[in-house]
């Protein structure tokens, strides 16, 4: 894999997890008023630098699992035990 297939593939793990981890501990507004800028249903305490936090440590452990069975032969369709005997 390549930096830029790599930083491509990170990308889309990165936002995929992080679509992933969005609804952990969302707890909703219960009483907002629509006055106030407050919505009924928005959560109370985001916690975003937290959550871009986590979801950065798990879409970096996702990405090496992608990056090592990508580079490796255990999972190739030339040299892996997958491969078609030719």
């Amino acid at each position: 894999m390549g930096w830029v297939t790599g930083v491509m593939v990170y990308f889309v793990v990165w936002w995929t997890v992080l679509f992933a981890v969005l609804p952990f501990g969302v707890v909703p507004e219960e009483a907002a008023e629509r006055e106030s800028g407050g919505w009924r249903g928005t959560p109370r305490s985001p916690a975003i630098v937290t959550k871009a936090l986590w979801t950065t440590v798990v879409a970096t452990a996702v990405w090496l699992v992608i990056w090592y069975l990508v580079n490796s032969d255990w999972l190739s369709f030339r040299t892996g035990w997958l491969a078609m005997p030719a």
